[in-house]
């Protein structure tokens, strides 16, 4: 979908509030502001006290090099009624999306447009049910970003932004791609974000395994791991009557066998699979090396849910 074209595509359209300044929030809203975009962050003392100190450095696997010194952040450890963004990007943990929209609800105009970009399945729909005078729209992100020291973030692997199309969403488009983030626009995001699930099953193994991404995928015992979980979960899915949209080049049955295929096969048959670099790792990796909750409810949890509907087991997830 092109911008309105009752609005320049280079208009300026009001700040951009990023409502939880963690490994996502930073790197998108710190590419939106290097491209212009008035962007406010909201995040936890301990996070805004660190890029107070060494303001935002952003790289990534296409030679992306980027700083915003401190001094030219506008960091906030809550939502401020004086605040009024054009649009919110909700980047927190999970288990704080209610809380966060409550907040935001209580300080924003009625009609506020919200972009979950969250992991899970059901992240737009708690934050809708607890901020109802928002607009709350499901995303998603289908890169890796990983957390280094001194404000430093970075996209290790491939992947864009995506959201369910609305009108205010669209008048955005030009200013992602602007900022090296593409966005795009589904009619219906729910089946690809069945997809990403699938592959966000890595996740918890890739925490487990201690290893950056790239080196776990090449280790075959614990790729045998992952193609076994997502095994399971496509076999829920099926029975669920679950179509998840295909983000891989290969398709999803397909794809477990070459999972579990011999080393050498398979980083032939999946080299773009593995066209990413040696820091990219999960974010649950980053959660359990650090003694924070892990997502995995929203993760694994969400096909033993999905399991259970349909009078199944899933040991595995």
């Amino acid at each position: 979908m092109s911008p309105s074209p009752d609005l320049p595509a280079d208009a300026p359209l009001g700040p951009v509030l990023v409502m939880g300044a963690g490994s996502v929030g930073c790197f998108v809203g710190g590419c939106l502001q290097a491209a212009g975009v008035h962007v406010e962050f909201v995040g936890r003392g301990h996070r805004l006290a660190a890029l107070q100190a060494s303001g935002l450095h952003l790289t990534d696997q296409d030679g992306r090099d980027q700083r915003i010194p401190p001094a030219r952040l506008r960091l906030h450890e809550q939502v401020s009624a004086d605040l009024k963004p054009s649009l919110v990007l909700l980047c927190v943990k999970s288990g704080a999306t209610a809380d966060s929209a409550r907040e935001l609800q209580e300080r924003l105009p009625a009609g506020t447009t919200v972009v979950s970009l969250q992991n899970g399945m059901q992240n737009a729909q708690l934050a809708s049910q607890a901020a109802p005078a928002l607009e709350v729209v499901p995303g998603m992100v289908a890169f890796n970003v990983a957390e280094g020291p001194d404000g430093h973030f970075h996209r290790g692997t491939a992947g864009q932004l995506a959201a369910q199309d609305t009108p205010a969403l669209r008048l955005w488009q030009a200013h992602f791609a602007r900022a090296g983030l593409p966005l795009a626009l589904h009619a219906e995001l729910r089946n690809m974000q069945w997809g990403k699930l699938l592959l966000n099953l890595n996740n918890p193994v890739n925490a487990l395994s201690g290893l950056p991404l790239r080196a776990q995928l090449q280790d075959a015992a614990w790729r045998r791991e992952f193609a076994a979980l997502m095994e399971e979960a496509l076999n829920v899915m099926a029975h669920a009557g679950v179509r998840p949209a295909r983000t891989t080049p290969l398709p999803w049955r397909l794809l477990v066998r070459v999972l579990r295929w011999p080393t050498p096969v398979f980083r032939v048959v999946a080299r773009r699979m593995l066209r990413m670099d040696h820091l990219a790792r999960s974010s649950m990796a980053d959660d359990l090396a650090n003694g924070r909750p892990t997502e995995i409810d929203e993760l694994c949890g969400e096909i033993v849910r999905l399991a259970h509907s349909v009078n199944l087991p899933a040991p595995l997830n």
